[in-house]
């Protein structure tokens, strides 16, 4: 949709950083000393989604709030209960009553700072919703374009406007978009759940180019199956969103 200037409010929204994480103990610590050099950050949360190694322990050593999952929930899961702590934070005063919600993959380690460019036009009033675009990553993934395809047709079809990447999960949320995007499609349909109903609560969604390099998923049968989880969860998310949209007409 066309992406007008908003007024810029007298205060900036303050930024609280969500990092859901699953057995990143090698990359954690990295990724939320990246994350704190973001101007505007007021508190990070790490959810530890059902780990079995060490990366709870190392975020609580980064003195970061830390939430954990005793088994996995998966990514919509994890990331509605960093939205939950953000809340709470809310409530005690910790971070304003006002606050926008940056979405942080717990694999970027030293270039997660580069995702502090979706902050300023969201802080600013500018934008409600702004997804990362990454640049070529320095390995090459294992998969052939399927569920990045399934996403992008899926959410022409539904709002008219075309992403570049429509499963980047680098994204800020004002509190208006939050709103507009709970309850997440569930596990890996949240991305595209997220754009298309921001989308059509008549907010403003921009993508912006983030330099980010994360790991890469390969090849292997783990891959493999990650990548029909990714394709049900998006089909998922895309058929009740059609639903819902034939239902009102």
């Amino acid at each position: 949709m066309p992406d007008p200037a908003g007024a810029t409010p007298a205060t900036p929204l303050p930024v609280v950083a969500i990092i859901p994480a699953k057995d990143e103990a090698a990359r954690i610590a990295a990724t939320i000393r990246a994350v704190r050099r973001i101007p505007g950050i007021a508190a990070v949360v790490v959810v530890d989604d059902g780990s079995r190694d060490a990366t709870a322990g190392i975020a609580a050593e980064c003195a970061v709030e830390v939430v954990r999952h005793a088994r996995n929930r998966g990514k919509a899961d994890a990331l509605t209960s960093g939205l939950g702590r953000m809340a709470a934070l809310q409530h005690v005063g910790r971070v304003g009553a006002e606050a926008a919600a940056l979405f942080v993959d717990a694999d970027l380690e030293d270039s997660a700072e580069a995702v502090g460019a979706l902050v300023e036009p969201v802080a600013a009033g500018a934008a409600d919703l702004t997804i990362a675009t990454l640049p070529r990553q320095r390995s090459a993934g294992g998969g052939r374009g399927l569920v990045v395809g399934l996403a992008g047709r899926g959410i022409e079809e539904l709002t008219g406007w075309s992403p570049i990447q429509p499963l980047s999960g680098m994204r800020c949320l004002s509190p208006a978009a939050v709103a507009a995007a709970l309850p997440f499609a569930r596990g890996w349909g949240v991305e595209v759940g997220m754009t298309i109903d921001v989308l059509g609560a008549g907010l403003v969604v921009r993508e912006i180019p983030c330099d980010l390099h994360h790991r890469v998923t390969g090849a292997d049968w783990r891959a493999q199956l990650h990548r029909s989880a990714q394709y049900r969860d998006v089909a998922l998310a895309l058929g009740i969103r059609r639903l819902r949209r034939s239902r009102r007409s």
